[in-house]
């Protein structure tokens, strides 16, 4: 899988049913093409701070914000080829940063500030190396999700990729522990991105109209994390009403 070390691009989500896709798919062949990849995993563990300080602000949707991230395709081993990168927002653009190593380099330069030996791009791994010892995040969770992704045929700066199955952990946040974890969405629902480094297409534009697609401000991580926030509420009232009935009970006895 050719992938880039560096881009920047809009993106868009949308949240789509499944008859909604079925539609979509529909007016994507005559203009797209299915990548060469088919179906595949991706895999990642997000780093935060302990205060969750990197997603915090970016629920906020401040003008710039950025995060760390450690992803691989498929489940790997020790010596897979893994992606530590950053990937930044400003004014809606989206500017991605990121370096190819082996697993056990990453792990040993993260766990332990060990330099990775192989050859990678300096520039890039100084904007890491700084963002680390600015943040000192720590692994947060994992998530991994099933994607397709279609390229335009006349348009190469046109991508598509539809998410499924997208699924998280908080514990063994680790890549070569498997892919489990618990669903964010229901089994039907598809999350599509469409990025670009222009405007939309006309056909595309027009399809999304006609089949009430819209544009949503969806983030993985961040959904987990308000999932977490709402378990945390939760189970903080669990806690006063009990103490509130056992205040009532020793006065009872009283």
């Amino acid at each position: 899988m050719k992938i880039e070390d560096t881009f920047q691009r809009t993106e868009k989500k949308y949240l789509l049913t499944e008859w909604q896709w079925q539609q979509l798919k529909k007016v994507l062949e005559p203009h797209m093409e299915l990548d060469v990849y088919g179906l595949y995993t991706i895999c990642n563990i997000y780093y935060d701070t302990n205060s969750y300080e990197l997603i915090r602000n970016s629920l906020e949707k401040p003008v710039y914000k950025e995060k760390l991230r450690l992803r691989s395709y498929g489940i790997p081993s020790q010596d897979s080829k893994v992606f530590l990168e950053i990937k930044k927002k400003y004014q809606g653009i989206v500017y991605k940063r990121r370096i190819a190593l082996l697993l056990n380099s990453v792990l040993n330069y993260l766990k332990k500030g060990i330099v990775p030996k192989e050859e990678y791009n300096h520039q890039i791994f100084s904007e890491i190396d700084y963002f680390i010892h600015f943040y000192r995040p720590k692994p947060v969770l994992y998530l991994a999700y099933d994607r397709i992704a279609y390229a335009g045929k006349e348009d190469s700066h046109l991508r598509l990729t539809v998410d499924r199955n997208i699924r998280s952990r908080e514990e063994e946040l680790s890549l070569e522990a498997g892919d489990h974890g618990k669903l964010l969405l229901s089994p039907e629902e598809r999350l599509v991105e469409i990025k670009t480094s222009k405007a939309f297409p006309i056909w595309l534009a027009r399809s999304l109209n006609e089949l009430k697609i819209y544009p949503t401000s969806f983030s993985k991580y961040g959904a987990v994390y308000r999932k977490k926030l709402e378990r945390e509420k939760n189970n903080f009232f669990k806690i006063q009403d009990r103490l509130e009935d056992y205040e009532l009970c020793h006065l009872k006895v009283f």
